[in-house]
């Protein structure tokens, strides 16, 4: 009866290990996830702002633009 105790607990180590394994792997796998979530969510920041610094140029270009053919309505009226 004392043997059967014995490899039921190495079976359980066994499994045991097995399972801390997996779980090592696991962890090693969300830790590179997490890193290219990352990465990814800096390149998209970034790209964001290129593309409110982009907006904000047209948009004054868009302005520019429109005042100068107000004033030349302007000046054609006069």
């Amino acid at each position: 009866m004392h043997m059967a105790t014995i490899i039921m607990t190495d079976e359980k180590f066994t499994t045991l290990d097995q399972k801390i394994d997996a779980l090592i792997e696991l962890c090693a796998a969300m830790k590179q996830e997490n890193q290219l979530l990352r990465a990814n969510e800096h390149n998209w920041l970034t790209e964001r702002q290129q593309l409110l610094e982009n907006n904000k140029l047209a948009k004054s270009r868009l302005e520019s633009v429109l005042n100068r053919l107000k004033s030349l309505e302007q000046s054609e009226s006069n």
